[in-house]
């Protein structure tokens, strides 16, 4: 059982990889077009106010909301292909059956109860908003990662059931999409009644954390970014934006209740001289976190990587989504890595996060924020609001030490742990593999499997840059001699998990293994 749960999360960390490549150039597109379009921010700047920016900024911002948009949805998708050992197009499109149905069955409960959001109400002060245009639960990206795991654990199981002969062309990966149907049809009956348990203890725990100074910045702090990375954040951050939870100030002789209202107000106000003290308790360390503490991490993770390709083959991924966080301050394509190496990261990180605002608050730094709180937002709500406004120059001095402190603590905790980050898989990929040139010709697939020990003992099949690695039910029927007589460098194994090096040329190899075992799955059908 424990060599299947560490197994799992293992192919469940690597197809979390696949939607989450995906997010630094959404990420780019929506900070820059939000920091630079904003009604408050033109005012400000009129510099921006030009017709032919706004459009390409308009159309920028269109194009990363639609990505961020759809996220639950890119993640059930990414995450069931991702686990699907065969058949992975057929476990996408049950992964999409299965969201719809999810927020569907919610969606109906939610009017037959009379508890929809309907006319002016806010979605978000009862837990709920739209997605695809469908009102539902605010589950956020969870919800897609649920229908996205359940999906690849059902497909597994089901993707190649026989059905009797009347009912033969609904059998194998057909099976799935009709199977997920009934399955999130239950799945979202119980979310149904789970969730709101869920929103509401968010909620109370925000309730709690007002008032309580700067250790209560630091449980904001806590919970924000643990509830973040599952896009839950909302039902906890609003209270603090939008009532008197996160403060009242009278700006203009009109009273404002929340901290980002009252920014939003101070900003357009000339006779503002310092922004609204909370911002210190409940914003201004986002960016500690986003601009000097990811920074930090994404060096631990480049320097745990062992000298050699892997560390260089990896670089150009880790400088990307450390820029995307510098400079817009989204960060979740660093935190699920974090998140799925290791649990322990991400509470590390959850953790040093927090301390970031009780950093902010004890130096009351007070910049405000949009979209996110990364270099652009920095420099609009900080730098060109002036020093005294915002004390932003406490961010700078402080920052180096927050990289610092970052770096140290996650190298550590890297190599201490093991931990799987980016570059830190486990074969080690030596510079003869890397340029090997293997003798593999088309058409061996048949003796790789009869050198795996045949299909049936076979349970996965899947390739990183210069393996094949397979997962079998007998190692002792491993053949590697005849492996060797295919091109293979070397055969590898550890426990029921095999690796065989073929070098740069293995993706021919297993678009080979793919076309022949579709090829006797079609022989099977023809012959039934």
């Amino acid at each position: 059982m424990k060599e299947k749960l560490v197994e799992f999360g293992q192919r469940l960390g690597k197809a979390i990889l696949l939607p989450v490549a995906i997010l630094p150039v959404a990420g780019l597109l929506l900070g820059l077009s939000a920091a630079l379009s904003g009604e408050a921010v033109i005012a400000t700047y009129p510099i921006l106010d030009n017709t032919v920016l706004q459009a390409i900024l308009r159309i920028m911002n269109a194009a990363g909301s639609g990505v961020f948009n759809a996220l639950p949805l890119i993640f059930a998708i990414g995450i069931a292909v991702g686990l699907a050992r065969r058949e992975k197009g057929a476990a996408g499109l049950a992964s999409v059956v299965g969201y719809f149905v999810l927020i569907i069955t919610i969606n109906a409960l939610l009017d037959i109860t009379g508890q929809l959001a309907t006319g002016d109400m806010d979605p978000r002060l009862v837990g709920q908003g739209a997605q695809f245009g469908i009102m539902t639960l605010q589950m956020g990206v969870f919800g897609g990662i649920l229908a996205g795991i359940i999906t690849g654990i059902v497909h597994n199981r089901f993707y190649n059931i026989k059905l009797p002969e009347f009912l033969a062309f609904f059998g194998g990966s057909r099976f799935v999409p009709i199977l997920n149907t009934f399955i999130f049809l239950i799945v979202g009956s119980i979310m149904f009644i789970v969730w709101p348990f869920i929103g509401n203890a968010i909620a109370a725990f925000g309730d709690f954390a007002t008032g309580l100074g700067t250790f209560g910045a630091f449980l904001y702090g806590l919970m924000l970014r643990t509830l973040y990375l599952f896009g839950l954040h909302h039902v906890f951050y609003l209270p603090f934006w939008t009532t008197a939870a996160g403060g009242t100030l009278e700006v203009s002789g009109e009273v404002y209740e929340g901290f980002q209202t009252i920014f939003l107000a101070q900003l357009s106000d000339p006779n503002t001289t310092q922004f609204f003290g909370n911002l210190a308790l409940f914003n201004s360390g986002r960016y500690f976190h986003m601009m000097a503490g990811m920074i930090g991490i994404v060096f631990a993770m480049y320097k745990a990587i062992p000298k050699g390709p892997k560390r260089k083959a990896t670089s150009g991924f880790l400088i990307s989504i450390g820029l995307t966080a510098f400079i817009t301050g989204v960060t979740e394509p660093i935190s699920f890595a974090l998140l799925f190496a290791s649990p322990i990261l991400f509470i590390a990180e959850a953790i040093l996060f927090a301390g970031s605002f009780v950093l902010a608050s004890l130096f009351n730094i007070t910049i405000g924020s949009t979209f996110s709180a990364g270099l652009v937002e920095f420099l609009l709500f900080g730098v060109f609001q002036g020093n005294d406004k915002t004390n932003y120059l406490w961010l700078i001095l402080l920052s180096i030490p927050v990289m610092l402190v970052y770096y140290f603590i996650f190298k550590t905790l890297i190599l201490k742990l093991n931990a799987k980050t980016p570059g830190r898989d486990d074969e080690e990929v030596t510079d003869d593999e890397k340029n090997l040139n293997t003798k593999y010709e088309t058409g061996q697939a048949r003796y790789i499997i009869e050198g795996l020990g045949g299909f049936d003992n076979i349970t996965d099949i899947d390739n990183c840059a210069t393996r094949l690695r397979v997962s079998v039910k007998k190692p002792d029927q491993i053949d590697a001699d005849t492996l060797k007589k295919t091109g293979a460098m070397n055969t590898i194994i550890r426990g029921k998990a095999i690796q065989v090096i073929y070098g740069p040329k293995v993706n021919i190899v297993r678009n080979d293994i793919d076309e022949y075992i579709d090829s006797k799955n079609i022989e099977h059908l023809s012959q039934k």
